[in-house]
């Protein structure tokens, strides 16, 4: 299996500490956010290269990081330099595939999140419902609900899901934290012509589960959001590292 990492994003709300590194860079305790990330999912030994997608302007910082990791990782760049000129998410992934002509399964993750919980837990609920997946968490929040994306659900079967809605419904939100069979994979060209957004990572999975099926786990612990330098100070003082397994 491979591992696609979103990190072609500009972060431009932690600007100036992202204005010329990248967010997924950053130090969370003694390790970047995006080691946390790739030496947990590593320990589920099912995954034998990590393709991280990075823009222009950022590439080389993510060809030093990979350089220091014991991992098969590649590095794509998506040729943009400027938050103005991103492709957006699912363009990203459709450019990684096609630059390294990638088939089968994958698990697909944005790189600036930070998780109390192992990965290791999900992929191992997608190999065993052998479909398509995503995670899920409870939101109270409407506010909250209205800027991510909102699964409708029968048991853990996704039978519709928008992002951003202005009426949400449900209180179920979905991380961009994804896996994709090889066969559904391959059907993102055929979302894109048909209309599906590419801007968040979760508009390919709202196309998809009306398509094919689609399941949810729930999160088993706690997303540390990053929006702001506040915020990423927050998690620099109460963060306890992967405590849940």
């Amino acid at each position: 299996m491979k591992c696609l990492i979103l990190a072609a994003g500009y972060a431009t709300r932690l600007y100036p500490l992202t204005e010329n590194f990248p967010k997924p860079l950053l130090k969370v305790g003694d390790k970047t956010i995006l080691d946390w990330l790739v030496d947990d999912i590593d320990g589920s030994g099912l995954v034998d290269e990590y393709i991280v997608i990075s823009n222009h302007k950022f590439a080389d910082h993510f060809r030093t990081w990979a350089s220091t990791k014991s991992q098969k990782l590649t590095i794509v760049d998506d040729g943009t330099s400027t938050n103005d000129t991103r492709l957006g998410a699912v363009c990203d992934i459709k450019f990684a595939i096609d630059s390294l002509n990638l088939t089968g399964d994958f698990l697909v993750i944005a790189g600036d999140n930070v998780l109390d919980f192992s990965l290791q837990r999900f992929v191992r609920y997608a190999s065993a419902k052998q479909t398509s997946c995503v995670m899920r968490y409870f939101e109270p929040t409407e506010e909250r609900l209205r800027k991510c994306g909102v699964l409708e659900l029968d048991g853990d079967l996704i039978v519709g899901m928008e992002e951003k809605p202005t009426c949400p419904k449900s209180q179920w939100c979905c991380p961009p934290f994804y896996f994709y069979k090889d066969e559904d994979a391959a059907r993102i060209p055929q979302a894109i012509a048909e209309g599906c957004g590419t801007d968040a990572p979760g508009s390919f999975i709202a196309w998809l589960c009306q398509r094919s099926a689609v399941h949810a786990m729930e999160m088993p612990g706690r997303r540390y959001d990053i929006g702001n330098i506040q915020s990423y100070e927050q998690v620099q003082r109460e963060y306890p590292g992967i405590v849940k397994q």
